[in-house]
């Protein structure tokens, strides 16, 4: 009992299927604006002090594998020969 459906109904469900999306779509970026309302950002000072901290850990860290390289190189060198 399958029943085909008209041209005109197809058209229907697509227009209805058209403005729903772009009825979400509105209340989304309604709602985005006043998320982004709330959105509180970082002073200068903040932001370069976040930023100096991570130069830091990033010379740290760096330093640190470049060591153990080295360390783990000459260990295999005098293994292997």
């Amino acid at each position: 009992m399958n029943k085909k459906k008209t041209k005109k109904a197809v058209q229907e469900e697509k227009r209805s299927f058209l403005s729903q999306k772009i009825k979400e779509f509105k209340i989304f970026f309604d709602q985005s604006k006043i998320e982004m309302k709330k959105v509180t950002y970082p002073s200068q000072k903040q932001t370069i002090t976040t930023c100096a901290s991570v130069l830091v850990l990033l010379i740290i860290i760096s330093g640190f594998l470049g060591i153990v390289d080295v360390a783990l190189a000459k260990v295999l060198e005098a293994i292997l020969p």
